[in-house]
């Protein structure tokens, strides 16, 4: 038996570790979105699969009789492909699924369903901070009269793609009181997220409503039926269980 742990997020780090050290053989796999990731206790596999095909090809080659699915909630692609095919190929799935956020009291929300309906919410002349990665950044093409910053963890490998945008590095976490600072420094109008829940990223949401910042909350995508955990610990008696 090899479990096969779709990693990428905090809480696979988590998995990962508690894993090293016990019977089941465990492999981790990492997309390849970020340059440098933090590193995991188990074997890895990095870049993409290839497609359903290479997936497959993959899960008989190295013998794997598990998947814990342990992405980013809005790594919904594989997280959909790797629940079917799981199912067609008879093989244990389990998503940690970590819980949505959800707005408290003296928040100033708006919740949409794609990025590119920003736009309709934020004032032209706003300055915008994009916490919501480089790989939807195009999407965000209307907002061209606002000023936009966009954070990622790795350095920049291509120009902003927009004459009114520029990119900001930094490495999680961050503190309530640095994610404060640097939006007063910026003069942050609107913040737009992705709700990805998890304790961690919430200081952005909490220095916004400390602020009186508004928030433009993109939805999570839809998520693949099938069993599902929403802590590490959970995912580990899963683990346990097969």
């Amino acid at each position: 038996m090899t479990l096969l742990l779709l990693a990428g997020t905090g809480e696979a780090i988590a998995i990962a570790q508690a894993l090293s050290d016990g019977p089941l053989p465990v492999v981790a796999s990492l997309a390849g979105a970020t340059r440098e990731p933090r590193e995991l206790a188990v074997p890895v596999r990095a870049g993409g699969f290839g497609g359903d095909a290479g997936f497959r090809a993959y899960l008989r080659e190295a013998g794997i009789t598990a998947v814990l699915d342990a992405t980013h909630p809005f790594a919904a692609r594989i997280s959909m492909r790797s629940a079917r095919i799981c199912h067609e190929e008879s093989l244990a799935y389990c998503q940690l699924l970590r819980p949505e956020w959800v707005p408290q009291a003296g928040d100033r929300w708006v919740m949409i369903e794609r990025e590119e309906t920003a736009a309709e919410h934020i004032a032209p002349g706003s300055t915008v901070f994009l916490a919501t990665g480089r790989q939807t950044l195009d999407q965000f093409a209307n907002l061209d009269a606002c000023r936009l910053i966009c954070r990622q963890i790795d350095p920049p490998d291509r120009e902003f793609p927009f004459a009114n945008g520029e990119f900001l590095v930094g490495r999680p976490p961050f503190s309530v009181d640095e994610e404060a600072t640097l939006f007063r420094e910026l003069e942050i109008d609107w913040l737009v997220v992705k709700n990805a829940g998890g304790e961690a990223p919430r200081s952005k949401l909490t220095a916004a409503r400390q602020l009186g910042i508004p928030v433009a909350m993109i939805n999570r995508p839809k998520q693949p039926e099938g069993d599902k955990v929403t802590t590490v610990q959970a995912a580990l008696e899963w683990v346990r269980a097969l």
